[in-house]
């Protein structure tokens, strides 16, 4: 399996005119990866390096505090949004079926004024987590349009569904994540950096530049992605797969953990894009082959799978 390269710069962010030829080319491509493999890199997409890294090199500095300070931001602490927030080591298993994953993760899936922020040397997290979500958002909305030009179908028939990302109804969620160094004496039996698993919503955006992420083929084989530098790894989700009767495919991928002797930690950044809570995604097609579900129900379900048993 080869994952494609895709370049996207005829409709990158600082592109405000594309035209129907570039769009029908860009929409061609991103259907043959998306219905045979599932997965794209898509480069010149008009998000920078240099914001990249800083949303990382911030995220850092977050994770190798120590735990107590931390916890004052952890998932569930807030009101107004359950998922926002840190996640620690263990809490999270994305395959039920094995111990608890060796990462944590810091979710930014509210902007209510409510919420609180880290401050002091991380001051700038709240404005450069921010940033980037909407530049993300944008590159996922125009990423969509192309998706849906694909298949035939009136871009508003995926964009939509998909009005109050950023909002408290809507569950799109930029999660930057942490995989420290692993102590293999204590590594549980099956445990994982990151448990096999496939993505909940509509399209998952994510930016990594070292190696570790497998990526399932047909065949059932599991096989290591390739680091295309500057380039956004995009995957389609499970909503998606079932809103187009699987004729995009919704692919299982994981983080293996290193080799003995392997003391490297990894970062990633991850942009799940969803439909708002209340958008209700049935089979585009017209079939019945997935019975209606709404966005924020498919959520929480996929969500007490991950975290009921923590």
């Amino acid at each position: 399996m080869s994952i494609p390269v895709v370049d996207f710069s005829a409709f990158s962010l600082s592109e405000q005119n594309v035209s129907d030829e570039q769009l029908q080319k860009l929409s061609r491509e991103l259907k043959t990866a998306f219905t045979e493999v599932g997965f794209v890199f898509l480069k010149n997409t008009g998000i920078r390096q240099e914001e990249v890294d800083r949303v990382l090199e911030l995220s850092k500095l977050f994770f190798l505090q120590p735990e107590e300070e931390k916890r004052p931001f952890s998932r569930k602490s807030f009101s107004v949004n359950a998922n926002h927030g840190w996640v620690s080591m263990e809490t999270e298993r994305l395959n039920p079926r094995r111990p608890g994953d060796l990462k944590e993760a810091f979710n930014v899936s509210s902007f209510h004024p409510d919420i609180k922020w880290p401050s002091g040397p991380l001051k700038d997290f709240q404005q450069t987590q921010t940033g980037f979500f909407q530049h993300c958002q944008e590159l996922s909305l125009r990423v969509l349009r192309v998706m849906a030009l694909s298949l035939g179908l009136d871009p508003e028939v995926f964009l939509g569904a998909h009005r109050l990302i950023g909002t408290d109804q809507n569950g799109t969620t930029l999660r930057t994540l942490y995989y420290p160094a692993v102590n293999h004496d204590s590594v549980k039996d099956g445990q994982l950096r990151c448990g096999e698993h496939s993505d909940y919503g509509s399209i998952t955006l994510l930016f990594s530049f070292s190696e570790g992420l497998q990526v399932r083929r047909r065949s059932g084989e599991f096989v290591s992605a390739p680091v295309v530098p500057g380039a956004v790894l995009i995957n389609v989700a499970d909503l998606m797969q079932r809103w187009t009767s699987d004729r995009f495919v919704s692919v299982l991928h994981r983080v293996l953990v290193p080799p003995a002797g392997d003391s490297s930690t990894r970062q990633s950044l991850a942009f799940f894009v969803q439909p708002d809570d209340e958008a209700v995604i049935s089979c585009c097609d017209g079939s019945n082959k997935y019975p209606p579900v709404t966005g924020g129900g498919y959520l929480n379900e996929r969500f007490n799978q991950s975290y009921g048993q923590s």
